[in-house]
């Protein structure tokens, strides 16, 4: 019974009591003719009403006591139930709950984060008219969701990796009051579990063309020098095809160095870089061919970086060397950085003509192209370059252009 409850009934109680006794001793004044008798009943009724208001002063303690553990209790719940908000506000985790109607009744900070969501536009709302596919989909179509690996993009146009459960939400008496989407962004696991397993199959890559290289190399030495001989002796008229095969034999000579270049094991020698001025460096040698191309740096021009500037020059060359090939008819190159961390996180964007999904997860393997000239290296070794210095590189495309995801320590 509650305290509310409680203070009702009291209160009837000595109401009728009090009325009880009014009458009581209003019929022994009038009816009783012996003065005596009269004295005793009013005593009676003293007596009676003495222990009424003292019953009454106990009541009242009660009732104090009463609301004193009410508050107690109250601010006990206030407590479990702020502890209970800290917990989930805290946890690294997306969390979102949605009632039976599947409109969303909370969602914790790391769900915000993660999902760029502000809790001020979402709560009450409809969970399609902020989430999309493939989330929409596993919460219409599914009940309960222990595990699932999603791809999912954000309204930057990012893709993240989500490793999810969806399940009832229920209240104490194991009703279904609503249902809980509970979710972890598993982007930089999955691009670090990628970006290791590549590293091991170029490593046994690079080593066997190293190898091929070497035994490529003394056969061409020997067919070079026939050549060169041949062009001496043969009829003038000849000269040409003699020519001609100088040239191949140098183009396959280019071929072996990148071979050699992309087996031979980085060394890194760390330095103080400035980044804005690397990259300003290298897009400048570029542009120099590609005047139709606009550029803009979004670089803090005093940010420094720790690598080989050597390499990370190489690195950075190759990426908007593709960049430009990319855009044949112009286009805009844009350089963004924000540091998470100790990472600087480094994106170069281009306006080009993109790269298709089937292909997208090839183009850091070696001897992959689908240039008509070229060996399919340039990527691979910005790969190892990259991984080299301890960061991580990753790529996102489109129709409308593609983005390289760089992250490198910052000094």
């Amino acid at each position: 019974m509650n305290t509310e409850s409680l203070f009702l009934y009291s209160f009837v109680f000595l109401f009728s009591l009090v009325v009880f006794l009014y009458l009581l001793r209003f019929f022994i004044r009038h009816s009783s003719k012996d003065k005596e008798v009269e004295y005793k009943s009013t005593s009676k009724v003293g007596f009676v009403v003495d222990t009424f208001h003292e019953l009454v002063a106990k009541l009242k303690e009660k009732e104090k006591e009463l609301e004193v553990l009410k508050k107690i209790a109250e601010q006990r719940a206030e407590d479990v139930e702020s502890y209970n908000k800290n917990i989930l506000q805290s946890v690294p985790s997306g969390v979102i709950s949605f009632d039976n109607g599947l409109k969303i009744k909370s969602i914790n900070i790391a769900a915000q984060k993660i999902l760029l969501l502000r809790s001020e536009d979402v709560i009450d709302k409809s969970y399609n008219e902020f989430l999309i596919q493939p989330i929409t989909n596993l919460i219409k179509e599914s009940s309960f969701i222990e595990r699932a690996d999603v791809q999912y993009k954000i309204s930057t146009g990012r893709t993240l990796r989500l490793g999810l459960t969806y399940s009832p939400l229920l209240d104490n008496a194991e009703k279904k009051i609503g249902s809980i989407l509970v979710f972890t962004d598993l982007t930089e696991l999955k691009a670090l579990e990628s970006q290791a397993e590549l590293r091991k199959r170029l490593s046994n890559l690079g080593e066997m063309s190293a190898g091929i290289a070497h035994e490529i190399r003394n056969p061409l030495g020997v067919i070079a020098g026939y050549a060169k001989l041949l062009s001496r002796k043969l009829d003038p008229a000849l000269l040409p095809t003699v020519d001609a095969i100088t040239k191949e034999i140098e183009i396959m000579d280019r071929i072996i160095l990148d071979f050699l270049s992309f087996a031979k094991p980085i060394e890194v020698v760390p330095t103080k870089i400035n980044l804005y001025e690397m990259i300003s460096s290298c897009f400048f040698h570029i542009s120099t061919d590609k005047k139709n191309i606009d550029a803009t740096i979004d670089i803090d021009k005093l940010l420094n970086i720790s690598g080989d500037e050597v390499l990370l020059r190489q690195a950075f060359t190759n990426l908007i060397q593709n960049a430009a090939e990319s855009m044949k008819n112009g286009g805009r190159l844009a350089f963004r950085y924000a540091q998470q961390d100790k990472y600087a996180e480094i994106e170069i964007s281009d306006t080009g003509h993109g790269i298709p999904e089937g292909i997208k997860d090839k183009i850091f393997l070696p001897f992959y192209t689908t240039k008509e000239k070229g060996t399919g290296l340039g990527l691979a070794i910005v790969h190892k370059i990259i991984i080299s210095h301890g960061g991580t590189i990753s790529v996102e495309s489109a129709e409308t252009g593609t983005t390289f995801r760089l992250k490198l320590p910052i000094t």
